[in-house]
C-alpha cells in the first residue's frame, strides 16, 4: 500500500469512530478509537511501516481509554437504579408460605404482590417478616429479617 492510500485509510477510520461517536450521545463509545485512528494517520504520513502504524493504533487507543474513562465516568453522574435494585434490602411480609422444594411461596412489598423463595431454603410461614436479598426476574429471593 501506498502511504497516501494509508493516509486516507487512517482519515475514514477517523471519520468513522467520530460519526459513531456523534450518533451515540453521551456515550464515550469510539473516541479513544478515532484518537488512534489520527495518531495512525501521522504515522502514515512519516510513512511508517504498516505494522508500526496498527501498534500505533491499538496502543494509543488502549492507554486514551484506561487513562481517561475514570474521568469520563466521574463527570458522567451516577447510575440509576432500576426498580428491582431498589427492593433489595427492603423489608415485605409472607402472604402465602415459602416453602422451597414444592416452589410456593409469595410476599407483599409496598403493596405488590411477588412470588418468593427463601435464599437459606428454610422453611418461611405466611405472617413473617423477611428482607429481599435479591431479585431474580419476578421472583424474590428472601431471607428472615
Amino acid at each position: 500500500m501506498t502511504a497516501t492510500t494509508l493516509i486516507i485509510a487512517w482519515a475514514i477510520a477517523f471519520a468513522f469512530f467520530v460519526v459513531v461517536e456523534v450518533a451515540t450521545t453521551g456515550a464515550l463509545v469510539s473516541v479513544w478509537l478515532g484518537i488512534g485512528s489520527l495518531f495512525a494517520m501521522f504515522c502514515a504520513i512519516g510513512e511508517t511501516p504498516l505494522w508500526v502504524q496498527l501498534l500505533v493504533f491499538v496502543v494509543s487507543s488502549t492507554v486514551m481509554l484506561i487513562v481517561t474513562r475514570p474521568f469520563v465516568k466521574k463527570f458522567q453522574g451516577s447510575v440509576v437504579q432500576t426498580n428491582f435494585e431498589l427492593n433489595i434490602g427492603k423489608t415485605a411480609i409472607v402472604t402465602e408460605d415459602i416453602i422451597n422444594e414444592k416452589c410456593e411461596g409469595r410476599v407483599t412489598l409496598d403493596g405488590t404482590n411477588w412470588a418468593a423463595v427463601s435464599a437459606d431454603n428454610d422453611l418461611i410461614p405466611a405472617g413473617t417478616s423477611v428482607t429481599v436479598r435479591q431479585v431474580d426476574g419476578a421472583k424474590l429471593i428472601v431471607a428472615r429479617s
